[in-house]
């Protein structure tokens, strides 16, 4: 019993939207949890052409796929996703499912519920939907019509049968009929109703902000989930509104005086303790950041204009992998750099277009206890299994 899980990097609307944390959780994380609690699952896999994605998958204990270029472009259907997957496979599994992480609510109840619908020879295909009373009008040519419904009359929802949403949450569908007709609705169709506090899907940042509010509500908030680690091998920080709430103090002489946190300074030292090497990276000319650096005992780089040139040179020197460096961010000079390790992160209150580079978005703002959560939560990541035990464990 397989479930694919299609989740490519090339999202324009949510940069690696597959990414983006929800209560605490990335898309994708939630996802592969949803799958594997399901009881008849026995393996999910992560079709991906990205990196970052790649070891987010490994992390939640799912096999990843790499998907070749054609079958990732943004005309490429989820069924080519799922066709490759099988295409991989020594084995045939019975039953696919086609998983989209971009809905965070999936019941692992009803997951279940679909797949028995197929193994248990009621349906050849059973796909999550949500019931809709909506009146659909339609526009073609200009010429505004009703459809489904008569305009001339208006039944009250009670007395009206349901119409039936597709959510695109999650598709059970008999391997076999699925590979002879190449597309997820074939043979018999079933529906797995789930509520419509279930359904959503994300598709555009507004999406992704009403979702993290309802996790908030549904899931008591991020304070009672586990945070997700960050599995790296050294920590890049920006200073300017990542170290400091990005204010200054400038004084009649025109000396500077910025706050930083000493909560910072705990984290940092705990994770140089730990072995882990930190740099502070800014293109701030100011001789505060130095002395920041020294007393924090790390090294500092600043007073450079290309951060990614200047981290690129850093991590080569130290024979660093960039897919295992994390760098904390809060402002549009810091996505070029972001976007050449495999951990980029944005403090809480970042400028939006750090926030759309970000792998993880830091709970805490810039100067407020950022950095330690950064150090924390690699901290964190160092006491937990790593991705080849969690396959080991996997059932």
């Amino acid at each position: 019993m397989l479930v694919v899980i299609p989740a490519r990097g090339g999202s324009k609307g949510i940069p690696l939207k597959n990414l983006r944390p929800v209560g605490g959780r990335s898309l994708l994380a939630r996802g592969v949890d949803a799958a594997w609690a399901a009881p008849s699952v026995t393996d999910v896999v992560v079709s991906t052409d990205h990196s970052q994605i790649r070891n987010e998958a490994y992390a939640h204990g799912a096999r990843v796929i790499d998907r070749p270029a054609a079958l990732a472009s943004d005309q490429a259907s989820s069924e080519s996703a799922v066709q490759h997957a099988l295409g991989t496979l020594e084995t045939e599994p019975d039953v696919v499912v086609l998983l989209q992480c971009t809905s965070p609510f999936i019941d692992p109840a009803h997951l279940e519920a679909a797949i028995r619908a197929v193994l248990d020879g009621g349906a050849d295909v059973c796909f999550s939907v949500t019931e809709d009373h909506s009146f659909l009008w339609a526009a073609p040519e200009g010429t505004v019509e009703a459809v489904g419904h008569s305009a001339a009359h208006r039944p009250r929802r009670q007395d009206r049968d349901p119409q039936f949403r597709e959510t695109g949450a999650f598709y059970a569908m008999r391997t076999a009929g699925f590979r002879t007709a190449g597309h997820r609705f074939f043979g018999t169709l079933k529906f797995q109703v789930v509520p419509p506090a279930d359904a959503p899907e994300v598709d555009s940042f507004d999406d992704l902000a009403l979702v993290s509010a309802q996790a908030l509500r549904r899931e008591s908030g991020p304070a009672t989930l586990p945070a997700p680690g960050i599995d790296a091998d050294a920590l890049v920080t920006d200073f300017d509104g990542v170290h400091t709430n990005d204010l200054a103090l400038v004084a009649q002489d025109g000396s500077e005086f910025v706050t930083v946190s000493r909560s910072d300074g705990m984290g940092v030292s705990r994770l140089r303790r730990a072995g882990v090497p930190v740099l502070i990276l800014s293109t701030e000319t100011n001789t505060v950041v130095a002395a920041r650096a020294a007393k924090l005992g790390v090294e500092v780089i600043h007073g450079v204009d290309d951060k990614a040139a200047r981290l690129a040179a850093w991590m080569s020197e130290r024979g660093l992998d960039p897919a295992r460096v994390a760098y904390v961010g809060n402002d549009v000079n810091d996505v070029a750099a972001m976007g050449s390790v495999g951990w980029p992160i944005a403090v809480a209150d970042a400028r939006p277009e750090a926030l759309a580079a970000a792998r993880i978005v830091l709970h805490k703002p810039g100067g407020q206890g950022a950095v330690r959560e950064a150090c924390e939560r690699i901290l964190a990541s160092q006491t937990r299994p790593v991705a080849s035990q969690l396959l080991a464990t996997t059932p």
